[in-house]
């Protein structure tokens, strides 16, 4: 019997009762620890969680305990909001300490070759460099990186949503590129994997050879297991879910679908929260829609798809995502995405499974995204295949399963077992 991989994961944000990046991060390495012999290395906060999730502290995993620094530095980034991309840059600036304190932890039995791999799979962001890498490059150990994902610049037209959000640290995000220890990480990795085509292209050329293109998102089967409908008639059945911020596109997709959802043609679920809700609200009652939209507000992850599955479309217009974890999600339902061609959700749509429309400024997006809706609502027969066909393409290439084998074709080649770089992204296209 073949000996599995031995690898070291870090995942400084893995939670499994968590969502967005921690949820990725425990997902990922959960994953991992199923196909390979991983040992998790995470942050203390992180502890009582993956214990109530089965797992045997020192055993299966290691907590690291930043909270000395991280804890004072995330209530800073709380008070002044910078929004996420100042968010990002403190994460960045505790994130070296977390890596010294690994190092400390398992630097010997690294450097004695315990581990076959040591794989970086958080932070996601390209700001928070690696002090490991060239130690494992020095030590003879694969070092892989990734998904590495964000950085989607803001687009043109948008600049009053920029500023609601309070992005101010996205106009000098360039600087991270300048921050020393970015080269030294990206030269020693062996691997990178970058979770979208704008992160890619962040990535200088010189080290393209060694990136795998892979999605940081992924779904669970066993957590998205409802199948939507799908009658192929009216009125349609839409929802909404992600938190209510500027970049969501929340009061385009509600004045892009106004004339459906006062007609009858339509009917919208809101499932999330957040800073614009009461200007949504508003905007829902001037337009007089009130009848045929239903804000559920935040509810538990769990039971999302209890209301997801009862609709025929996903409509998010969001204008600046880095993942589409939700898209993904939709489309394991069998619920068609309607989506803007930007960013994450741009590259999970594919011919065939959903919708897109292009990116440019805002009054555009919602008369595409209004001109999309009307001609779905003229023809909504072709659903069902369209429904079918993301549901296949999620359930077959985007579990978390499906990812840990894609992943484990990275420690092959960085390893010497496969002599072709994979190329997950082509795998599923052929497919």
């Amino acid at each position: 019997m073949e000996r599995k991989h031995r690898v070291l994961v870090i995942a400084e944000a893995a939670n499994p009762e968590w969502t967005s990046v921690p949820l990725v991060g425990w997902s990922l390495a959960s994953a991992l620890r199923d196909a390979v012999d991983a040992h998790l290395v995470t942050q203390v906060r992180n502890r009582d969680a993956i214990v109530r999730a089965g797992w045997e502290e020192g055993i299966d995993f290691t907590a690291i305990d930043t909270e000395a620094l991280a804890r004072p530095m995330y209530a800073l980034s709380e008070k002044i909001k910078l929004g996420w991309s100042g968010t990002t840059a403190i994460a960045a600036v505790t994130y070296p300490y977390f890596e010294r304190l690994v190092w400390q932890k398992f630097g010997q039995d690294i450097m004695a070759g315990k581990y076959d791999v040591v794989h970086r799979v958080t932070p996601l962001s390209q700001s928070a460099n690696s002090s490991l890498a060239p130690k494992c490059a020095k030590a003879g150990v694969p070092f892989v990186v990734g998904p590495l994902n964000g950085g989607v610049p803001w687009p043109k037209g948008f600049q009053r949503e920029r500023r609601r959000e309070r992005d101010w640290l996205s106009y000098i995000r360039w600087t991270y590129r300048l921050v020393p220890g970015r080269r030294a990480m990206l030269k020693s990795a062996s691997a990178i994997i970058t979770g979208s085509q704008s992160t890619l292209r962040e990535i200088p050329s010189a080290h393209h050879h060694k990136c795998v293109h892979l999605p940081e998102n992924a779904i669970d089967p066993a957590r998205f297991n409802q199948t939507a409908e799908q009658p192929g008639t009216l009125p349609l059945r839409a929802c909404f879910i992600a938190r209510m911020d500027p970049c969501k596109g929340t009061d385009m997709l509600v004045e892009a679908a106004a004339p459906l959802l006062k007609d009858g043609r339509m009917t919208l679920d809101m499932i999330g929260d957040g800073p614009m809700m009461p200007e949504v609200r508003a905007l829902v009652d001037r337009l007089g829609v009130a009848d045929a939209v239903t804000f559920h507000g935040w509810i538990d992850h769990k039971t999302v798809q209890d209301i997801a599955a009862k609709a025929d479309l996903l409509t998010f217009p969001s204008i600046r995502e880095f993942g589409g974890g939700v898209v993904l999600e939709a489309m394991a339902l069998g619920v068609v995405p309607v989506v803007v061609d930007y960013g994450g959700p741009g590259e999970l749509v594919v011919p065939g499974t959903g919708f897109k429309v292009a990116i440019d400024d805002r009054p555009v997006v919602i008369a595409a995204l209004q001109d999309q809706l009307e001609a779905i609502a003229a023809d909504p027969t072709v659903l069902p295949k369209l429904g079918q066909a993301a549901q296949d393409r999620a359930l077959t290439h985007f579990t978390w399963p499906a990812k840990a084998k894609q992943i484990i074709e990275v420690y092959d080649w960085v390893l010497g077992h496969r002599k072709n770089k994979p190329d997950p992204l082509a795998a599923r296209e052929s497919a």
